[in-house]
């Protein structure tokens, strides 16, 4: 086990070499109405201002960076409900290259326009992102070409871990990471590159209508559950068998938060009127999980890690809508 976790913090390490002159080392702002309203430190990670508008870039970046250049000009695949696509198609475009990207039917349209603007191949069916990426395996598989995946992989996983050693520079010593968790790619990487190096709890955070790992990671295994539709659609979905981020967030995630639509509603709505922050539902999570958990954080020094910004019309016309937040 320990050597596993050196290993994977040596990739980390490796992946922020690799990945360094394409990327923007993000910013960690204080939050200062955030704290108030807490009686805790509270510094957002600004990943919303990454290359692509998300995190995903640096596993994508990472990802594509491995591969020899003889595999990536054959075309790569990927699927995705937007941040996963946004960031290959971000990648290829700086570099000349071409893929296809797979969504789901219910993929928000100005999702869906973005990608077709940045020139990307696009495929479009299925009832859910399970499917987008049964069909975007297959077409890799006929095709020849490499198949990007969203999480489940270890390039993939040391990318996103390359937020770690930015917040050990910007931050110092900290007390807590709350993190959005999907397929567990994202927090899998932190938390491993993290807790071995500092005595802090990393926390993931789910909505309440599509928590798969953190159910998964209860029952002791991967479990189906149902998924209902959630402002925080770049987490939605379930965990592919075999994923390797499930074991490794049973090994390193301290606990989860699973928040309620309103709630999600109600940190999106705070971010964008106390911070100037307009992000898309995952990246809110991290601030519902604090808010419905305020108490048990007060007086510590916490990281929220704010995801991505790639919110469509219309859910923010729905959010825009909310009577009364909390905490407002």
């Amino acid at each position: 086990m320990t050597e596993t976790r050196l290993d994977l913090v040596g990739d980390i390490l490796a992946a922020e070499r690799r990945i360094g002159p394409h990327i923007r080392e993000t910013a960690l702002e204080y939050a200062p109405f955030l704290s108030r309203t807490t009686g805790a430190e509270i510094y957002l990670k600004l990943e919303n201002q990454q290359v692509s508008g998300s995190f995903k870039y640096r596993g994508v970046a990472n990802f594509l960076l491995s591969l020899r250049e003889k595999d990536r000009r054959r075309g790569v695949v990927c699927a995705s409900t937007g941040n996963h696509g946004a960031a290959l198609a971000r990648f290829l475009e700086t570099f000349g290259e071409r893929g296809t990207v797979f969504l789901p039917q219910n993929t928000e349209p100005s999702k869906v326009d973005e990608l077709r603007e940045q020139g990307m191949d696009l495929h479009i069916g299925g009832d859910n992102v399970t499917e987008a990426e049964s069909e975007a395996r297959q077409y890799a598989r006929r095709h020849h070409r490499t198949y990007v995946p969203p999480y489940n992989d270890p390039r993939i996983i040391a990318g996103q871990g390359t937020i770690g050693p930015e917040l050990e520079r910007q931050a110092g010593t900290f007390d807590v990471v709350l993190a959005p968790v999907g397929g567990g790619g994202l927090i899998s990487g932190l938390a491993a590159y993290l807790k071995p190096h500092h005595n802090l709890s990393v926390i993931g955070c789910q909505p309440k209508h599509s928590a798969a790992m953190a159910a998964s990671i209860e029952a002791g295994r991967l479990v189906d559950v149902d998924h209902e539709p959630t402002l925080s659609d770049g987490t939605a979905g379930g965990i592919e068998s075999g994923s390797v981020t499930f074991d490794l967030c049973r090994r390193y995630v301290d606990d989860f938060i699973l928040v309620s639509e309103t709630e999600i509603g109600r940190a999106m709505f705070l971010l964008l009127k106390h911070h100037q922050l307009l992000v898309e539902g995952a990246a809110a999570l991290s601030v519902a999980a604090l808010l419905q958990q305020k108490s048990r954080f007060f007086g510590q020094k916490l990281i929220l890690i704010v995801s991505g910004k790639r919110i469509g019309l219309t859910t923010l016309d729905s959010v825009l809508q909310i009577p009364g937040p909390t905490c407002a």
